[in-house]
Formats: structure tokens, sequence, C-alpha cells
């Protein structure tokens, strides 16, 4: 299983960025896909998850509403639409997939695979 994210970069504060996370080995459509972020010095946290088989979708309440998690099952690819940005969410992002589906998508340990992040830099 590969997870290989891409999209990050530097952009300043009220612009927008569209990650991508392309999954090989693993069903994007079967299992839940998500997106979590580390900030320098902080805790990695959960942003948005998706499952496409059921149209599931799940959000962290502080980025509901400026972020948007998408995907496409026939390019393995999931998509997380980011609008106006601030600084606070300077962060590398992961994707991630969750194939056992136990319910409590917000928390890492659900997820099985891993990629390897993408900078978002937000400046002032």
């Amino acid at each position: 299983v590969q997870l290989q994210a891409c999209g990050g970069g530097l952009v300043q504060a009220g612009g927008s960025l569209r990650l991508s996370c392309a999954a090989s080995g693993v069903s994007v459509s079967r299992n839940v896909m998500a997106w979590f972020r580390q900030a320098p010095g902080k805790e990695r946290e959960f942003v948005a998850a998706i499952r496409l088989f059921g149209a599931r979708t799940w959000y962290s309440n502080s980025m509901k509403g400026r972020f948007i998690i998408s995907g496409e099952s026939a390019k393995g690819t999931v998509y997380l639409q980011m609008q106006s940005l601030e600084p606070e969410d300077t962060a590398v992002y992961y994707c991630a997939a969750d194939t056992k589906y136990r319910g409590r998508q917000d928390r890492e340990t659900e997820y099985d695979y891993w990629g390897q992040g993408t900078l978002v830099t937000v400046s002032s």
C-alpha cells in the first residue's frame, strides 16, 4: 500500500490550496480515507475523512466549512480543498487509510496506512 500526498506549498492568508492523495494497493471507495495535519510543536490532529462507498464524510469542527474532502474512485485519489487559509493552518498534511472502519474516524490510531505528508505554509 502506498499513499502519495502532494499539493502543498506556500500560500498567503485567505488563499486556497487543493491537496491530493493518490492511493495504490488500497481502495479509496471501500475504505475510509482521511487527512490529518501536524503543526510545528503540536500533536497530529484530525482534519477530515471520507468513505466514498455510502458517501460518508467527517470533519473536524474547527475546519468544517473551510475544508472540503472528496475523492475519485476511478483515479484512486482523495482530495482536500482548503479555503480561507490562515497562518494557523500551517502544518504537514498527511493522508491515511482505515481498512477496518470501526467508527472513530477522528482517531489516528484507527488508520492502518499513512502517506509521507505534504507541507502547507500560510503566510500572514
